[in-house]
């Protein structure tokens, strides 16, 4: 697992060219204000222990909202940081299956269309907490 995470002032996003024929279609964008990003690489490896790296992956989140003083979550699958993938089904199910802890924890969470490259607009500002990466 690969995780960017970037504190943004605001992020909004608009989908541009859908990448997996078996999603469903999406044309609207959105915006979120005062929200960590979280650009989410998972990797094959990873499909070995779904539980361990959801795991890794709720913690590394929650301590990168705490250090930015937010409880809004986005998670973006970003299969760009590394250079093996887990399949779509897996990451898929991470992804959602993160939402649902994330949700029970009382954050608030949102993911971008799964499947889809995006336009991205965001700002970002210029302090360390801002931009965390994590390998596990």
């Amino acid at each position: 697992m690969k995780l960017l995470m970037i504190y943004t002032e605001h992020f909004a996003y608009q989908p541009a060219v859908k990448t997996l024929e078996s999603e469903p279609d999406c044309t609207q964008g959105d915006r979120i204000d005062a929200a960590l990003i979280g650009f989410i690489h998972a990797e094959a490896c990873d499909e070995e222990d779904m539980g361990r790296v959801e795991t890794r992956l709720i913690k590394n989140l929650k301590w990168g909202a705490r250090k930015n003083d937010t409880r809004c979550i986005v998670l973006h699958s970003f299969s760009h940081l590394a250079e093996t993938k887990a399949s779509a089904d897996f990451t898929r199910e991470l992804l959602n299956r993160a939402e649902q802890r994330l949700r029970s924890a009382d954050y608030e969470v949102r993911q971008t269309p799964f499947g889809y490259f995006l336009d991205l607009d965001l700002k970002a500002p210029g302090r360390s907490t801002a931009r965390i990466f994590a390998s596990f």
